[in-house]
């Protein structure tokens, strides 16, 4: 059991989650009960992962998507009021991290995408004001295009479209988790040294693009992308408090 105070404390220093701009509002969004003694984690705040987080008797949940945000009114009327008030009435807490876990160089999406295909961090990749939200990793063992689709659908349940038109084996990969936009990753990729494939989650039009400049290209979903650093937060919070978690897996097919 831990305070929420202190877990929101170590949280909010250990992600980091003021060091990048973003359109989530980072951090604690509801707060609930002052103790914590089970988690949720999931990818997305939502009615379906807030009623497993009440049959599951969390007191908190902890997610990537959080209901916040700074593009969106903040207004809490129709669906937004029924999610604020199911929490409220059952008086959980909930925490986001959105950019800061795309990020996270332990932990994050895209680090944990990398250890995935048994690579490691050589640079950094894909800037947001200044800041990276993506890395580039080299692999240890060489892996074809189909090596490394065949480990993201066993290891994340994905399913992948796969634009091959550059080498056949992979010994740098770019990543980055859930809606790496076009055109902004074709210009990073350009400012890099030689990079064999880029992995990101959402299947975006960039076919002629990617066939012309003669490059690789994996999409492989937006919510299968974003379940690795969630669960790795995960680890960490059990490691560091007296917490019990449980993942919340609800995927989109997005």
């Amino acid at each position: 059991m831990v305070k929420l105070k202190e877990l929101v404390e170590f949280l909010d220093d250990y992600l980091a989650i003021g060091d990048v701009n973003d359109k989530s509002w980072n951090g604690l969004q509801i707060e609930g009960k002052e103790e914590v003694k089970k988690i949720l984690f999931s990818v997305d705040a939502c009615m379906e992962t807030f009623k497993r987080a009440a049959d599951e008797k969390a007191d908190m949940i902890i997610v990537h998507h959080g209901h916040f945000w700074n593009i969106m009114d903040p207004s809490l009327k129709g669906w937004t009021k029924e999610r604020v008030k199911f929490l409220l009435d059952n008086n959980i807490s909930l925490y986001a991290c959105h950019l800061p876990l795309d990020r996270h160089k332990e932990i994050g999406h895209n680090a944990e995408l990398i250890k995935l295909l048994g690579g490691e961090i050589t640079d950094e990749f894909y800037e947001i004001d200044g800041k990276n939200i993506g890395w580039v990793g080299k692999l240890k063992k060489h892996l074809s295009i189909k090596e490394v689709e065949d480990i993201l659908k066993s290891k994340l349940d994905a399913k992948c479209k796969v634009l091959h038109f550059g080498e056949e084996f992979i010994k740098t990969v770019a990543v980055c988790s859930g809606g790496g936009g076009y055109p902004g990753f074709f210009e990073a990729l350009s400012k890099k040294d030689k990079i064999d494939l880029y992995l990101t989650g959402d299947s975006i039009d960039v076919y002629q693009v990617t066939k012309d400049s003669k490059f690789n290209v994996i999409f492989a979903g937006h919510y299968a992308t974003e379940t690795l650093g969630i669960k790795a937060l995960a680890k960490v919070a059990e490691e560091k408090f007296e917490v019990k978690t449980v993942f919340g897996n609800i995927p989109t097919g997005l």
